[in-house]
């Protein structure tokens, strides 16, 4: 069952499901956060696509602080992860957040992994010129939750 109502099955906001699923599609960047193995929690921006139910972002070439990426790290000892995509505006009537809840891993299907990278170099012209090397994470949405200052708050689960 996917985790947030198909286009038409559901009122939300009052806005429908399918918009929810434009507003986080179309957005450039997203906040992954994960949880270390102490409980800690660690936070970082990715570009990602969406296929389905499941968040795709892959490790690029920009430069990175160490080569043991600690959302790698936290992702196989726990696998909690979410992803929050939101817009800010002056106009604070205006404001909006939606959050993925799901199950982050790493991907091992080689189809699996061609199909995100092509997700990903479809939605991001750079990844066409510069394709990321590094390994594919998939989060798995198993909750939506929304809020938007003009129409308050609503939690989708599966």
């Amino acid at each position: 069952m996917s985790a947030l109502p198909r286009p038409g099955s559901a009122t939300v906001w009052p806005v429908q499901a399918h918009e929810l699923r434009h507003r986080v599609g179309s957005a450039r960047v997203a906040r992954l956060g994960t949880v270390r193995p102490d409980g800690r929690p660690h936070l970082v921006p990715v570009c990602f696509a969406m296929l389905g139910d499941v968040a795709y972002h892959a490790v690029d070439e920009k430069p990175k602080t160490h080569r043991r990426l600690r959302r790698l790290v936290n992702i196989r000892a726990t696998e909690h992860a979410c992803l929050l995509v939101d817009e800010y505006d002056e106009d604070w009537s205006a404001l909006w957040w939606i959050r993925l809840d799901g199950h982050g891993r790493l991907v091992g299907d080689p189809a699996e992994e061609a199909a995100a990278r092509a997700a990903l170099a479809a939605k991001y012209p750079q990844y066409v010129e510069r394709p990321p090397g590094g390994p594919v994470v998939a989060v798995t949405v198993t909750r939506w939750s929304a809020w938007s200052a003009a129409r308050g708050a609503v939690e989708l689960t599966g």
